[in-house]
């Protein structure tokens, strides 16, 4: 995903505002017919957030509380079996410099997460950017960005299903009918115990096994900063 290629921030009868994402000569037509022609920049290259990264994760059932990734990966590709079958929400906190030079006052920038498996709430420097829950996973960081040393967090929740398929490896806790269905509520659980061979879920129904297939989960990337020109023409 990139910044938007062409958007008219404001229009009046003196003055076109654009947003360009990609440097270039442009035209335009005005509603009274006007052609108007200008021209965009280069501007600076995606800076690209590359970790490491402290992965926190927010429940100690079978996962450590944190993990170093010096690269990006999908958490049903760790090596640790906590993180491999780890459903839930976790917090990734990275750091990128910015030098002072690419701030211009007449651009904007932009935090593109990449691919994230599945949804991400985001903070840069503290301030809260909101919650991405479709691609593209991007959003507008302009007033929360500095010069010098930036805090990225982002929070990302997963699917339930690599926790389902992690508690298949781990003995049976229930009586269950040849097709998965349960026969009877365990006491276990009834009487609000853990499961007593370790199991971290509880269905009724068996929807997945021990051999399905992992999916995705995490944050992918690549995470990278992406800048617009924000550009100002005369339309007298």
């Amino acid at each position: 995903a990139t910044v938007p290629e062409f958007k008219i921030l404001r229009h009046s009868q003196t003055a076109l505002q654009v947003e360009a994402g990609l440097p270039g000569t442009y035209q335009a037509m005005t509603a009274e017919g006007k052609n108007l022609q200008f021209d965009v920049a280069a501007m600076p290259g995606a800076l690209q957030i590359t970790g490491p990264w402290i992965v926190k994760f927010s429940t100690n059932s079978g996962v450590p509380a944190q993990v170093t990734l010096e690269k990006l990966m999908s958490w049903s590709d760790h090596p640790d079996a906590g993180v491999k079958y780890f459903s839930g929400a976790a917090t990734y906190a990275g750091k990128v410099q910015v030098p002072r030079s690419l701030l211009a006052a007449k651009r904007r920038w932009y935090l593109d997460l990449g691919k994230v498996a599945v949804m991400a709430e985001v903070k840069l420097n503290g301030k809260n950017l909101g919650i991405l829950w479709k691609a593209p996973y991007r959003v507008d960081v302009t007033e929360a960005l500095k010069s010098g040393e930036n805090k990225l967090e982002a929070k990302v929740v997963n699917l339930w299903i690599n926790r389902l398929i992690g508690d298949e490896q781990l003995p049976e806790d229930s009586s269950r009918n040849d097709n998965g269905t349960l026969k009877e509520w365990p006491q276990w659980l009834e009487r609000g115990l853990p499961s007593r061979t370790g199991r971290i879920t509880f269905t009724s129904w068996r929807l997945w096994h021990k051999d399905d297939q992992l999916v995705e989960s995490g944050l992918l990337g690549p995470v990278t900063l992406q800048a617009s020109a924000i550009v100002t023409v005369n339309s007298k």
